[in-house]
């Protein structure tokens, strides 16, 4: 069993419109609701690569009943979120179907209290005893400690369950301290928390700071990977125009995939890149065009570096 854990989950809503323009009205034409936080959307990604996948976090309030009920029935999809009194937030992306351009709004997480964060930890560590890897998605909402995934981190390497970690600013660099076996920032976190633009010195630093691998998204120009093993970077093999929102989270369940299935890294990052291509071509976060990814997988050219 895979285990996500998302703080601060949410109920993603989709809008789009023909032509997104500030200062005027404007007519939708289709909206989508789906569960949504990034581990949320890693989540889906992997239930339907078939694997079982055990999602944990916070969900409170009628958003949050509304998340739940659109999980059940979910196949290869197990809810072990821990209820909090506040609402969980909502997130709105308005896609402009002209342009392909995406619009993101994001409403802050419920205020948690200590004794809500402590039964999120009994569940955590309950849930560690059968993953075989788990992955540690997305922003903190309010109440939960800045240093909250380092904890998790630590707790994970205990039981020597593999820990993925996807998250940002001080979370980030407090969490690639505790040593996680993957972290996975785009090229602005990366830059955030190392202080460099150059990308393959940022990933070396990020190693410097504790991070055992490190797995850059670099946009349109693919994936770098600064691993142990050695030195990769994979590209897609054409760009296409969608929706980018969660095409970062079907890198991570590329990458969280290949580690359980002991793919190596060449393999996981093909896998990686197709899977994010494809979810720009699907219209929500947490799918992807399973008919483009099947065509991408075998095309993406995978440069190897030299041992690190």
């Amino acid at each position: 069993m895979i285990l996500t854990v998302t703080l601060n989950t949410a109920v993603d809503i989709t809008y789009r419109v023909r032509s997104l323009r500030p200062h005027t009205s404007h007519r939708i034409t289709e909206v989508t609701e789906r569960p949504g936080g990034k581990g949320l959307n890693v989540a889906r990604v992997l239930a339907a690569l078939g694997h079982r996948v055990t999602v944990t976090g916070f969900a409170g309030g009628a958003t949050g009943r509304s998340l739940r009920e659109q999980l059940t029935g979910s196949p290869g999809l197990v809810d072990a979120l821990v209820p909090v009194s506040g609402p969980t937030r909502r997130t709105i992306a308005v896609v402009d179907t002209t342009t392909g351009d995406t619009t993101q709004l994001n409403e802050p997480g419920p205020q948690t209290t200590p004794a809500e964060w402590a039964a999120f930890q009994e569940t955590y560590e309950h849930l560690l005893r059968s993953a075989s890897a788990v992955a540690l998605c997305g922003s903190l909402p309010p109440g939960v400690p800045v240093g909250a995934y380092a904890g998790l981190i630590r707790a994970a390497r205990a039981t020597a369950v593999p820990v993925l970690l996807d998250t940002s600013g001080e979370p980030l660099r407090r969490g690639v301290a505790a040593r996680p076996d993957i972290v996975k920032p785009n090229a602005d976190e990366l830059a955030e928390l190392t202080g460099s633009h150059e990308p393959l010195q940022a990933t070396r630093d990020a190693r410097r700071r504790g991070a055992h691998a490190v797995v850059a998204s670099l946009g349109d120009q693919g994936l770098l990977a600064h691993t142990p093993e050695g030195l990769w970077r994979a590209t897609p093999p054409r760009r296409v125009h969608g929706n980018p929102t969660g095409a970062g989270d079907s890198v991570v369940a590329g990458l969280l995939s290949g580690l359980v299935e002991h793919l190596p890294w060449p393999e996981r990052l093909a896998r990686a890149a197709a899977l994010a291509t494809a979810t720009v071509l699907a219209p929500v976060a947490g799918e992807f065009d399973r008919e483009a990814y099947e065509e991408l997988l075998g095309r993406v050219p995978v440069m190897v570096g030299q041992p690190v």
